[in-house]
């Protein structure tokens, strides 16, 4: 077949373009290679620890995606295994933030999901005819056409052999610039820098999470009220959380990259943590500190090694167990002062009894002898009773069981003349006063319980006005209350105590031999706060005690009609 010359000159032509053309692709790959193979390409930091150093990381890398391929627009999504949904993430190119918000789509739907369920990179030349897209986004984002590329992870072992595969999200280019389409070299270059977008993200998410959870372990260290030292092997201190420094009166600056012999000044403290290095021993003794008060803890020592066993360094905690110690020694102390006061009232109870049988005949006394040792024995007995039901008190409160009060109206005045002339035979030196007003306010409560608060408060201002003293009951209205008063001129109460003074074994020292259990006070309250009032005190040493509390005008039951209606 004979063909035209100038057709033959044309298909030469056309030849020397498509040559010329693809030497100048082929050069344009290998400038696009060289600038993935540069360290400046994706100007990517070499830690990032926060997400805002991750966001500003992957915006300038972004740009320089879109800029290398030649895209209008490029976004990152990210799989969210919670909504199985691959979700945009900010920063991006050329898009919107309530664009950005738009991007999500189901991770089994869509182009987008299938690239990142199958990890094969794909071009959409036609986003509109294409039916795997979203025809209103396409419309609402003006998309053209599409490149996607999967984001793929690759852990390796310590041969480079690839030993898993982890899809994390796409990456998503749109609109190829001058109205182009994207190309399958385009699409190469793409999952080049595809492959070094997921690296980072993988980096950035494990050194944000190490961050955060380093950030999260020295706020739990340092709010904690146990003092932790944390020396490497060398016997340098790495870590000392606030209560450490308080402890060993360290400030902030004096105590991190110095030896524990130069920081803790304790000598049990310092012995502990020598053993524990040289030794290579998890040890634990109590040792007592003066901060400025002496204070008991219990010092503990533990190795602290990494996944392969190496020392990294030894941890000691020291926890305050100084109110340990002092609920031990008040136990220890109630214990004792308990078996005295059982004893007293049966050794006068036995002492009597033995003196009245015999003399059975009435030989050595006389009837009103008798009666008055009779008189004693139940008043003794009437104080073991007391002392018995304290503690099956103490025991109910103790165990969470609410009291069980017997409601009725009281006359306060009556009761307490009452106690007072019960308490009168115990005192010499003591004058008593009232002051009531008119008529006495009457309230709702237990008798034998508010006969308990009157006779622990009445009797307690008496033996803590060894000395004798003017002893004032008054009572006050305090709207749906009455505010019931016991003044004495005794010895006063410390400052130090007067928030302890209503504590479960609690005593204040040199009370002038006052006896007791440590009860009364704790049980009052109780008492008090069953009927729904408050007691508190009022004190000066030397001056004298003002204790008070309210009970209630009104029963529960009939504050709770009055309510109803």
């Amino acid at each position: 077949m004979v063909q035209d010359p100038e057709s033959i000159e044309e298909l030469r032509k056309l030849y020397r373009q498509v040559t010329a053309q693809e030497r100048q692709l082929r050069q344009r790959i290998k400038e696009l290679e060289e600038q993935l193979a540069a360290p400046e390409a994706a100007e990517v930091s070499p830690a990032i620890t926060t997400l805002p150093e991750m966001e500003h990381t992957m915006g300038r890398f972004m740009r320089k995606v879109a800029s290398v391929v030649g895209a209008e627009k490029a976004a990152l999504l990210l799989y969210d295994r919670e909504s199985n949904e691959l979700v945009a993430q900010t920063p991006a190119v050329g898009l919107s933030e309530d664009d950005i918000k738009m991007l999500r789509f189901r991770a089994s739907e869509g182009v987008s999901g299938e690239v990142f369920r199958t990890g094969q990179p794909q071009v959409v030349s036609d986003a509109v005819a294409d039916p795997r897209t979203i025809k209103e986004l396409v419309g609402l984002l003006r998309i053209r056409n599409m490149a996607i590329a999967p984001l793929v992870v690759e852990r390796r072992d310590e041969q480079q052999r690839v030993i898993e595969i982890q899809s994390i999200g796409v990456m998503l280019l749109y609109n190829r610039r001058f109205e182009d389409n994207f190309t399958p070299e385009d699409l190469r270059v793409m999952r080049m820098f595809a492959r070094q977008a997921a690296a980072i993200i993988a980096n950035a998410r494990l050194f944000i999470q190490m961050a955060e959870e380093k950030r999260q372990l020295e706020a739990t260290l340092f709010s904690i009220l146990a003092g932790v030292v944390f020396l490497n092997p060398r016997g340098e201190v790495v870590l000392m959380n606030p209560a450490a420094r308080q402890m060993f009166a360290v400030t902030p600056t004096d105590g991190r990259g110095r030896t524990y012999t130069d920081v803790i000044r304790d000598e049990r403290v310092r012995e502990l943590l020598r053993e524990s290095l040289e030794n290579l021993q998890e040890l634990s003794d109590e040792v007592t500190l003066a901060m400025p008060d002496e204070r008991s803890f219990q010092a503990q020592t533990a190795l602290v090694r990494d996944e392969g066993e190496n020392l990294l360094g030894v941890v000691a905690i020291l926890t305050d167990i100084t109110d340990i110690r002092n609920v031990e020694r008040m136990k220890t102390e109630f214990v004792s002062t308990v078996s005295h006061e059982l004893r007293t009232p049966l050794t006068s109870i036995k002492g009597f009894v033995a003196t009245l049988l015999d003399d059975l005949e009435g030989e050595y006394y006389d009837h009103e002898t008798r009666m008055e040792f009779y008189r004693i024995i139940d008043n003794e007995c009437d104080r073991l009773r007391r002392l018995i039901d304290d503690l099956l008190n103490v025991s109910r409160i103790e165990a969470g069981r609410a009291m069980e009060l017997q409601w009725q109206p009281l006359d306060l005045a009556e009761m307490v003349h009452r106690v007072v002339e019960a308490q009168k035979s115990y005192v010499t030196v003591h004058t008593f006063k009232f002051e009531f007003g008119s008529p006495a306010p009457t309230v709702y409560g237990d008798y034998d319980q508010v006969d308990r608060i009157l006779t622990n408060l009445i009797s307690n201002a008496i033996k803590y006005s060894p000395q004798g003293g003017e002893i004032m009951c008054s009572l006050k209205d305090a709207g749906e209350f009455v505010e019931v008063t016991v003044n004495d001129q005794g010895i006063g109460i410390p400052p130090e105590h007067l928030d302890r003074i209503f504590e479960r074994f609690h005593r204040v020292p040199g009370k002038g031999g006052a006896g007791g259990t440590g009860l009364g006070l704790f049980l009052t309250k109780h008492l008090v706060e069953a009927h729904g009032g408050r007691i508190w005190v009022e004190s000066k040493v030397g001056e004298g005690s003002s204790f008070h509390f309210t009970l209630p005008k009104r029963g529960p039951e009939e504050h709770a009609a009055e309510s109803a209606t």
